[in-house]
This record gives structure tokens, C-alpha cells and sequence, in this order.
């Protein structure tokens, strides 16, 4: 028996709460991750795990072991990724979540740059609007927007400024607002954004000096949840968006899409790569975060 594959295994069954999420996020079946569990428990000698038919809990025995057990493996990592960055060779997997726009007009077209620098390392991206539990899902880091989760790691890595935008098909037949209130006031359309988590809609906002215009009442025929639907319902004429600069900036350098409102702006907005603490001193991430710091040069 490999001990250390067990010992990682019964870490991420105690850390994800159950053998099917352990399974999902270490990409093995089920009975895998239970038989490994069984031989670690055979080989101490001890129960580490009582289990139901619903439910799996950490007996007083388990809780110690995992206790000692998991800053070893925080130190293994740590040793491992320290090695290969001093011979310049790091290798194995780095898992990052985004979401869609983020990845199809931020991360993945700068990417070849990483991968020259780094050529050992698998890229592995989960792409989703919905916020990820970074734990369950294994994912070492994440590129957001946000850094209330007071479990996690995060890390500025830039700023990105507001844009108002629409199809020059919509501009000619609704016209250009001349001040935010107008959006409200002649019922132009909006294509508007909601959460994917909570359902609410994100607002736009605009600033002109002191003088701060949220927009209420909105004429929202279309609401999307994900960020590049959200880009494509703006190019397709369907309603005016307010978005981060990057998600549009080609389709407004390829006149597919004209700003609206360039002398009211937003508070720009910030990014971070979120992690675990765990991952702290993981030189993967470190690595990454470093260079996608560079993406962001507004």
C-alpha cells in the first residue's frame, strides 16, 4: 500500500465530508477511495471513520491523525514546490477556477506566456459564473472579484475599470443616452446580469466626480448569469451592458460595440487570486499569482 496516497485520501474525505465528494475531487471511483481507506485503517489498527448509509464522521482517533497528518502533507508541498522552483523546473498540476469571461478573454489568451516560462506545469481550468468551493473542488487557486471569504487566501493582482457598451445596431435605433438617467427615463434596454448563487441582479452604477447615479427601474428584457452571454446579448443588439473593460475591449476595437457614458465611470474593479491557506506557501501558486498580476496593467 502506498501509505502517503492513503494518508492524502483520508484528508480529503475529512476535508470534503463525504467518500463520494473525496472520489469526485481526487478523480477516482468511490470504491477506490473507500478500499484505500480501509487498508490505512487496517494497517494502524485503528477505526478512523465510523460510517452510515448517509453520513461519514471522524472518530477521536481519526481527528488526531488527521491533525498530525495534515501539516505533513502542508510541509511535503511545500518541500516539493520549493525544490523544483530553486532548479527553475516546476512541474505537476495547477488547478485554477474562473469565470467565463474572465478565462476566454483575460487567462487563456496570455497563457502561452505561463507555459513558456513554466512548461512542466498542467494547467487544469474550471470555468464557471457560480463561485466554487475551492476545498471540495480541489482547486488550488481561483482568479475573482471578491475577497470576503474569510477562509481563504487573497491576493490583488490588479484592477479593472468599467464599461458601458452597446451595438451600433442598438445606438441607431435607441440612440446614445447623454446622461445615466436617460437609460431609466426612455425605458432604453438593458441586458441585465444576475448571480448564479443568489439570484440578484448586479447594478450599474455611475460616477461623475462626487456625484454617485446607481440605476433603478431598469428596462431589463434579458437577464444572463454568465459573463461571455452577457458580451454576446450586447454585440447582438440586444440591450446596453456594463461590464469590466477586458470582457469588451475587443469587440469595441473591432466596432462591434461602441461605449456609451465614457465621462461617468465606475470605481474600478478589484481582482485577486484567492487560495486556501493551505496552498500559502505552495510555489505553483505562487508562481501563477505573480504572473497573472502582470495581466492587469490599466
Amino acid at each position: 500500500m502506498d501509505h502517503l496516497q492513503a494518508i492524502r485520501i483520508f484528508a480529503r474525505v475529512i476535508e470534503t465530508g463525504n467518500f463520494s465528494r473525496a472520489a469526485k475531487s481526487l478523480q477516482l471511483p468511490s470504491s477506490t477511495v473507500s478500499k484505500w481507506i480501509a487498508l490505512l485503517e487496517e494497517q494502524l489498527g485503528v477505526r478512523l471513520l465510523e460510517r452510515s448509509t448517509r453520513t461519514v464522521s471522524v472518530t477521536t482517533a481519526g481527528a488526531v491523525y488527521y491533525e498530525r497528518t495534515r501539516q505533513l502533507l502542508i510541509d511535503l508541498d511545500d518541500i516539493e514546490s520549493t525544490l523544483g522552483h530553486d532548479q527553475a523546473k516546476l512541474a505537476g498540476s495547477l488547478r485554477v477556477d474562473c469565470g467565463g469571461s474572465t478565462a476566454s478573454t483575460l487567462l487563456l489568451p496570455a497563457l502561452p506566456t505561463f507555459r513558456m516560462r513554466y512548461p512542466d506545469i498542467q494547467i487544469r481550468v474550471t470555468v464557471t459564473d457560480r463561485i466554487s468551493d475551492l476545498l471540495e473542488g480541489n482547486i488550488d487557486c481561483a482568479i475573482r472579484s471578491t475577497a470576503d471569504d474569510p477562509g481563504l487566501v487573497s491576493r490583488l493582482i490588479g484592477k479593472s475599470r468599467w464599461t458601458t457598451c452597446a451595438s451600433p445596431a442598438y445606438i441607431a435605433r435607441y440612440g446614445m443616452p447623454a446622461t445615466p438617467d436617460q437609460i431609466s427615463e426612455k425605458q432604453m434596454p438593458v441586458v441585465a446580469y444576475f448571480s448564479s448563487t443568489s439570484g440578484l441582479l448586479h447594478p450599474m452604477e455611475f460616477m461623475q466626480g462626487e456625484l454617485n447615479t446607481p440605476l433603478q427601474n431598469l428596462h431589463a428584457n434579458v437577464l444572463v448569469n454568465e459573463s461571455n452571454a452577457h458580451v454576446a446579448a450586447a454585440v447582438a443588439g440586444l440591450g446596453i451592458i456594463q461590464t469590466v473593460d477586458f470582457n469588451v475591449r475587443s469587440h469595441i476595437d473591432a466596432n462591434r460595440l461602441i461605449p456609451v457614458l465614457e465621462d461617468w465611470e465606475r470605481p474600478p474593479l478589484n481582482i485577486y487570486v484567492a487560495y486556501l491557506p493551505s496552498r500559502r506557501h505552495n510555489t505553483k501558486v505562487k508562481v501563477f499569482a505573480d504572473w497573472a498580476s502582470t495581466l492587469l496593467t490599466d
